[in-house]
């Protein structure tokens, strides 16, 4: 769950399909988020609710009845909310480059599945990450991707900044965090591609965004539709 006042990212939520009898569309959850192993750290707080955040009283409570057990423990709704969606959180991979000190993370994700006019379509979610490692000011310009697909299609996606916006990467403001949503005509496909930065004297130069697998669940007995997250 997201500190919600104290984050900066672009606007996005945990996102999976509706059910197969409605029209597709993708819907969100507000407020969650998913996080690589090493980007967790050990946290120990004397506040009832050390977060703002709307659904931090709906999945877990405080361990008072429990002097040896410190933190906060899972609510049933939690476990259930889990148990019903495990196919769809559990994260892959996590993929990172880093490119002059500016460094790239991307986590993929698998939401389901629709038929569109007789054809399959599978959607993809993913997280991107950036984080300024330096100490000099640079600022995100232009994004250039390369999509494959396993059908053979190779498709290039140029454009200035990301979700509407240039962001500055400084020593005060070192990371910017958005998601992303991609389709394809086949079960599976590779993503990869570059960020344009600019240096305060107006030099540029290439950011490489790691290249990622875009992967399905259609063979392994879980179903692509339903609530998925």
């Amino acid at each position: 769950m997201r500190d919600l006042p104290h984050i900066r990212v672009g606007a996005e939520s945990v996102t999976f399909l509706s059910n197969p009898e409605s029209s597709g569309t993708i819907y969100s959850i507000p407020g969650l988020d998913y996080a690589g192993h090493e980007d967790i750290l050990p946290y120990k707080t004397t506040e009832k609710q050390p977060i703002q955040n709307y659904l931090f009283d709906k999945f877990l409570t405080t361990s008072d009845n429990n002097q040896e057990q410190e933190g906060f423990l899972a609510r049933d709704t939690l476990r259930e909310w889990q148990d019903k969606n495990h196919p769809w959180l559990e994260l892959t991979d996590v993929h990172r480059e880093t490119t002059e000190n500016m460094r790239v993370t991307v986590m993929p994700f698998f939401i389901g599945s629709r038929e569109v006019q007789q054809t399959h379509v599978y959607w993809w979610r993913y997280c991107i990450r950036l984080e300024n490692l330096g100490d000099e000011t640079v600022q995100l310009r232009e994004r250039h991707w390369r999509i494959f697909s396993l059908s053979g299609t190779l498709e290039t996606v140029r454009g200035r900044g990301i979700v509407g916006k240039e962001p500055q990467f400084t020593k005060a403001n070192p990371a910017f965090q958005y998601t992303s949503h991609v389709s394809l005509q086949a079960p599976s496909g590779h993503m990869w591609g570059t960020f344009k930065m600019e240096r305060p004297d107006g030099s540029t130069f290439e950011c490489r965004i790691p290249p990622f697998s875009l992967e399905s669940k259609h063979e392994d007995g879980s179903t692509p539709h339903g609530f998925v997250v």
